[in-house]
Parts: C-alpha cells; structure tokens; sequence
C-alpha cells in the first residue's frame, strides 16, 4: 500500500549511522493515517470517497455527511457519524517547513473561553489535544454544554483538523469506528497555491446529501 524508498546498507560509523537513521525514519512514511496522497496507493477501494482535498473511507457503521456554507455554497466540513458519535474533518494549507497546529489550537482555546466554555490540553495519539465543553441550546431552548475532543495532525503542506463529538470526544477509545476512520483518511494537498490556514478545497461527489451549516 506504502512506496517506500529503497533502503540502503548500514555505515561502520556510528556516528554516521545515527544520522542516516534519524533521516530515513523522517523519509519514511507514517504505519497509520491519516496519510498524505503521495505516500499512499488509493486504488479503486470501493468504499473509499473521493472528496477533492480529502478522500475518506466510509465502511460499515459510518455515515459521510457535507456541511454545506449557506452562503458560499461551497463544502466546509466533512462529518463521519456513527451510533454514538461523530468526527468532523477540516483541512487547512500549512507552511511548507512548519506546523501550524500549536498555534491553532491556542486560538481554538482562547476562542472557547471566550465563548464561555472551557478548553484543556490533554496527550492523546497525535500529541497534544484540545478538550472543549462550550455551552449550546438544545432544541427545546434549554441551555446545554456539549464536550468535544479537537485534534490537529500536520503533515507536508496541510493541517488536518478533526474535532469529535459525542462519546468519542469524552471517552476516547483507539479501538473505536471513528478513530479508525481518522486513519483512513488521506490527505490531497495539490501543487497550487494556497495560504497558510487557508481551507483546502472540498467537492461533492454525486451520491451524498448535503447538510447546511446552522
């Protein structure tokens, strides 16, 4: 699934080897996603969604949803939800030689409690995480705090934020649906330019609903 690069014999130096050791472990690319479009073979899997600058895997218990920019009418956001929860996926354009998730997410934070709500930074698989509670109106009316888990991942060029809501934002589970469809995800940059934090763009394939923005 992976191209690799060739791997070359080992140098008597130890010193040497060191460096050539930390060089090709940042050539290699990750075991497990989300992935960027050159590292990966996406072939023809039928279950594979082609979205533009992000191609997800919607397998059994997931359903893709579009959130649509009433005004813009153009994709914001793509949701995976499952029987107990949800995953919104994000991209954004990055720096070529820098990550700009650290930065994101203090904003993100200073933003939440702004809002009134609270935000913490927790270690979870991708590094550092953010878990928000932000007060909503339910649809009765009723004032609610709805809890969410925001992730960033950098890769070469991108962001990809994921901010997940339901169980999977206050009991976090590795082994869960929508963990495992973060790791699918595959990330398509494209050569053209575009700024920094700037969303990459989304398209709609022909068979999924849209959902507007609220």
């Amino acid at each position: 699934m992976f191209r690799r690069r060739k791997q070359e014999e080992p140098s008597t130096d130890p010193a040497q080897s060191a460096d050539e050791a930390a060089r090709a472990a940042e050539a290699q690319p990750a075991s497990t996603g989300p992935f960027d479009a050159a590292d990966v073979e996406i072939g023809d899997d039928p279950l594979r969604v082609d979205l533009g600058s992000l191609v997800v895997k919607a397998g059994p218990g997931l359903e893709l949803q579009l959130q649509v920019d009433e005004a813009s009418q153009l994709v914001a956001a793509v949701m995976l939800v499952s029987q107990t929860g949800a995953v919104e996926l994000r991209p954004f354009a990055a720096p070529r030689n820098e990550g700009i998730w650290d930065d994101v997410r203090k904003e993100l934070a200073a933003e939440a409690t702004r809002r009134g709500g609270t935000a913490s930074e927790m270690m979870g698989e991708y590094g550092k995480e953010l878990h928000i509670v932000a007060p909503v109106t339910g649809p009765r009316g009723e004032q609610l705090r709805q809890p969410s888990r925001v992730i960033g991942i950098d890769g070469p060029r991108w962001m990809l934020r994921a901010t997940f809501f339901g169980s999977a934002a206050s009991e976090p589970d590795s082994g869960g649906v929508l963990e495992q469809a973060l790791r699918d995800v595959v990330v398509v940059r494209g050569s053209a330019p575009i700024p920094p934090r700037a969303p990459l763009p989304l398209r709609m394939p022909g068979n999924v609903q849209p959902m507007d923005l609220g």
